[in-house]
């Protein structure tokens, strides 16, 4: 019955980790993309949308901030 505890908490624990490190990545490429964004609502959306596509592509991590770097210079801003 020791054993069998050992092993549910230390897979719990494993999960936990796990589960914490995949949330914190998606935290930080969401706020490399609002960084880049500004204060520009329209442009907001515009890099979380573009946030999705990278992560749809499969864009590397590494490759990810020239990315969104490139895809927010490309934003124009709508005309009035």
């Amino acid at each position: 019955m020791d054993y069998f505890i050992i092993v549910i908490t230390s897979a719990a624990g494993l999960y936990f980790h796990w589960w914490l490190y995949v949330r914190i990545k998606r935290w930080m490429d969401r706020d490399l993309a609002l960084s880049l964004a500004g204060a520009d609502a329209d442009k907001r959306a515009l890099m979380l949308q573009r946030l999705g596509e990278a992560q749809a592509s499969g864009i590397k991590r590494g490759d990810l901030p020239a990315w969104l770097a490139r895809a927010a210079g490309e934003y124009a801003p709508p005309r009035d």
